[in-house]
């Protein structure tokens, strides 16, 4: 989103008391997001008890509120009473945007030079609206109410970051504890980071269709009772699962073993994760998938702020738990695609039968905003949300590739139906567990999805 930034002469800007802050701004908004535990504080950015050179705008993203904008080298904002728990590890995030870069945001306890409680480098995002979450974890820490001083440092002159938010948890990622919960790691992620950014992306071709996409061409890999999501180490817990993809992976996989076993029933060769589904069954035979395309796209209104998943990433679609009827204009259902389409369904009316020339056919279609914070978590679905009115903010800010299996079936179906593994058919779903080599998906993520070019296989125009 392109804005005209306001430089304004240090010596304009405004600085203003506790006194006439609180006139304006209210009182200071500490909350806990719906989905977070109590162990977690969030502290909106326009929530400061006093400030030095800040203005506020409206974030350009549904649920992102108000964000401090036109913040340069030594403008602070302070935020009095805000609760750090008790002593421990704490993960300190901050929501923030930058065309430019180049500088940081320090935050200090007590004053504006007091002890430093964390620091956050910033880079360029990708524009003043282009959202991405930074977190820092600290072992020591002041504990209780505190007030807290965000600084911001830079070099280069002129404004270079906006904040939306800052959160304080207890050291699990978001605020998240308990088991199920994987926070990435953000060392590892910030270079990841730090190295699509400093992708140059390829000229778009002219004539090229302009859609964010690109794909994984798969072909059905071996079956297992096993979910290495669901039932980590837990051989045959599971259901009978078709899996697509890494052709080592069981119940015990995990990020390293997807990465070390470079066997893989997907093009292109570089994209080394494990996707699954419930096995489906024709009169008690199992129809395996004759193809499966994995696409990774967007369904942003604006996808620039799209970026790749960190390794290890987890989510799945679908409910195996759902067990409804689902007749002819249900939403997700089967269906038949090719010559003669439908034709007809199933003696119980949930299945539908295709003409002999047609194929039975499913798309699945993955969250797209990712919490920034988590892997996975305990519902394997509570780090990542579906996009609102175009856009992701508030609790899932991070806008990640949205993903879609399209699968095809070697079989037309008959008035007995089928049955999935996980009975009966609104029971749908499917798994990914990602490991992608980091350049291939970050080159990809920013020629194809940033740019709405639509890419092949190969990931090429």
């Amino acid at each position: 989103m392109h804005r005209t930034r306001h430089h304004r002469p240090a010596r304009q800007r405004t600085l203003l008391g506790a006194a006439l802050t609180t006139l304006l701004t209210g009182a200071l908004a500490v909350t806990a997001p719906g989905a977070a535990t109590a162990a977690t504080t969030v502290v909106q950015a326009e929530a400061y008890a006093a400030q030095s050179g800040v203005q506020l705008e409206p974030t350009a993203d549904s649920g992102g509120g108000q964000n401090a904008s036109y913040l340069a080298n030594g403008d602070w904002l302070r935020y009095d009473g805000v609760d750090l728990g008790p002593a421990g590890p704490l993960t300190v995030a901050a929501r923030v945007s930058s065309a430019v870069g180049s500088g940081s945001v320090e935050l200090h306890t007590g004053s504006a030079t007091g002890p430093l409680l964390a620091q956050f480098p910033v880079t360029a995002t990708g524009g003043w609206q282009n959202w991405v979450t930074l977190t820092a974890t600290t072992g020591t820490h002041p504990t209780g109410a505190q007030t807290v001083f965000a600084v911001l440092r830079n070099t280069g002159g002129g404004d270079f970051v906006n904040i939306n938010w800052f959160s304080f948890g207890d050291g699990t990622g978001s605020g998240h504890s308990g088991p199920g919960w994987v926070p990435v790691d953000q060392a590892a992620w910030n270079a990841q980071l730090a190295a699509f950014r400093a992708m140059a992306p390829r000229p778009v071709p002219a004539g090229i269709v302009r859609v964010p996409e690109f794909n994984a061409s798969c072909r059905y890999s071996h079956s297992r009772p096993d979910d290495p999501i669901v039932f980590p180490g837990l051989a045959g817990a599971s259901h009978m699962h078709s899996f697509i993809g890494n052709t080592g992976t069981n119940a015990a996989t995990t990020t390293d073993t997807l990465l070390r076993n470079a066997g893989t029933s997907c093009k292109p060769a570089e994209d080394l994760s494990a996707y699954w589904i419930p096995t489906l069954y024709e009169r008690g035979q199992a129809v395996e998938p004759k193809d499966v395309v994995v696409y990774y796209g967007s369904r942003l209104v604006d996808p620039t702020g799209t970026v790749p998943f960190p390794q290890g990433f987890r989510m799945i679609a679908g409910d195996a738990r759902l067990q409804a009827p689902t007749p002819a204009g249900s939403v997700n259902q089967f269906y038949c695609a090719g010559a003669g389409g439908e034709i007809g369904r199933s003696a119980d009316g949930n299945w539908p039968l295709c003409a002999p020339g047609a194929t039975l056919m499913f798309q699945l279609v993955f969250p797209d905003c990712w919490d920034g914070v988590n892997l996975d978590s305990p519902t394997h679905k509570s780090h990542v949300a579906y996009l609102t009115n175009g856009a992701c903010g508030g609790e899932y800010p991070v806008a990640i590739p949205s993903i879609s299996f399209l699968i095809a079936y070697p079989t037309s179906g008959s008035s007995a139906g089928f049955e999935l593994a996980s009975k009966m058919a609104s029971s749908m779903h499917g798994d990914v567990f990602l490991a992608w080599d980091n350049a291939a998906l970050g080159h990809r993520v920013r020629d194809c999805v940033v740019q709405s070019a639509k890419c092949n296989t190969a990931g090429t125009f």
